[in-house]
């Protein structure tokens, strides 16, 4: 295995991206591998050890404190998300299961791209006016209020679709019900517990702990092509919706802990992973089919110069968590998108399949 995925994390880091991480733990053992460069017109690979900015994979681990509260009884899963978020006017008929799913019909912050291919734009996700933005600090609430300013996309539960705003109100959820920070109840929850050492919730800060590779963006000004080094930001555009830091190891003990029962009693756990139809979308996991027809747990997670991938075998005994980072090549939004999938799909397939 060790062989094909070396060779597999090559040929993804030329595809076009600059730096490829890779770590797979199965009943053989662990492996770990990169490709690619740490900084570009540096030659050192990037650490396999190194931290990356997770993305939406964030959304996992902000699920999973959620379904903690409803364990305990804190927060009943199919009540109305209202009782515990006072002051922001939602509709009664969101529950807290319809946030977790993303069928609350909630606008997305981050803009929304709809079936006829028209664009409702939210706060700046692309071009000069993103780049322009990266050092800019948002509020949760002033996110969660330019949603709700925005028409909805359907009625609450009456379709799925992607929006960042259902964790950020999630996360407001969590702090208004334990009265504790999402970062202190992250740490006592799940990050203390299982050693999660090299995982930040990083708040507005743009710093990024050593090691780490560097992500780039490539975008377009009146014709002219500009490459811009996006490693330091101000993640609070995101927010929960994906604004972790981790590493691939702790991202395998954390979806490992996960799927293995270790963090959310059974009856919730089924549940977490009963997908929306056709969607295959869970509480806040995806849960699909290999190539070979075994079933993974997944929620992976990007934005510009950043990739970041966590699969699981249903019971948490395989697991590969990867980290992309883009560079320079010669990709528009679009082919970076497909290459990103491309290399989901290999990894997987040499983790899960060739056994």
């Amino acid at each position: 295995m060790s062989r094909n995925l070396q060779q597999a994390i090559e040929e993804v880091a030329a595809s076009g991206f600059s730096g490829v991480l890779v770590r797979v733990n199965d009943e053989n053992g662990e492996w770990t591998g990169s490709a690619g460069v740490r900084k570009l017109g540096e030659p050192g690979k990037p650490s396999v050890d190194g931290h990356f900015r997770i993305g939406s994979n964030t959304k996992t681990f902000v699920a999973t404190v959620v379904l903690q509260l409803v364990a305990e009884g804190a927060v009943g899963l199919d009540a109305a998300a209202d009782d515990y978020l006072p002051g922001y006017g939602l509709d009664r008929a969101i529950t807290v299961r319809m946030l977790l799913q993303h069928t609350s019909g909630v606008f997305n912050f981050t803009g929304e791209y709809y079936a006829d291919g028209t664009i409702a734009a939210g706060i700046p996700w692309q071009g000069q006016e993103y780049v322009d933005s990266l050092t800019t600090g948002y509020q949760d609430e002033e996110l969660v209020r330019l949603a709700l300013s925005k028409p909805v996309r359907f009625a609450p539960g009456a379709d799925w679709s992607y929006s960042n705003t259902n964790y950020v109100l999630l996360k407001l959820l969590i702090q208004n019900v334990t009265g504790r920070s999402l970062t202190e109840e992250m740490q006592q929850r799940i990050l203390g517990p299982l050693g999660l050492t090299g995982t930040v919730l990083p708040g507005s800060s743009p710093e990024i702990p050593e090691p780490h590779a560097h992500g780039y963006y490539r975008y377009e000004v009146d014709g002219e092509w500009k490459l811009v080094d996006v490693t330091r930001m101000n993640p609070s555009w995101v927010s929960a919706g994906g604004d972790m830091i981790s590493t691939t190891k702790d991202l395998h003990t954390f979806i490992s802990a996960l799927t293995g029962g270790k963090l959310i009693p059974a009856e919730l756990l089924e549940q977490m992973l009963t997908p929306y139809p056709e969607i295959n979308y869970g509480l806040g996991v995806f849960v699909q089919k290999t190539d070979c027809g075994g079933t993974v747990i997944t929620h992976n997670g990007g934005f510009f110069g950043w990739g970041a991938l966590m699969y699981s075998s249903p019971d948490g005994r395989t697991t590969m968590t990867a980290s992309l980072t883009t560079g320079d090549a010669d990709l528009d939004f679009a082919a970076t998108a497909a290459a990103f999938q491309n290399a989901q799909q290999r990894l997987v397939h040499e983790a899960f399949c060739e056994v």
